[in-house]
C-alpha cells in the first residue's frame, strides 16, 4: 500500500503528530482530541499544518 506518512502540528494545541497520508478513518489529536485527518477514500484531507514528510514511499 503505498503512501506516505506526514508529521502533522495540530491547529489547536500544538501538538505534533505523526499520520499516514491516506488514513482510512479519522485521526484526532492525542492530546486535545481535534481532527486532523479526515478519510475521503483516497488521500485524506489533512486540517493541521504539514511539518514534514516523515517516510515517503
Amino acid at each position: 500500500m503505498p503512501g506516505n506518512f506526514y508529521s502533522v502540528r495540530c491547529p489547536d494545541c500544538e501538538n505534533e503528530q505523526v499520520v499516514f497520508g491516506k488514513a482510512a478513518s479519522e485521526v484526532v489529536c492525542a492530546v486535545c482530541g481535534n481532527t486532523l485527518v479526515r478519510p475521503t477514500g483516497g488521500k485524506a484531507t489533512i486540517e493541521g499544518d504539514v511539518l514534514e514528510t516523515v517516510e515517503q514511499r
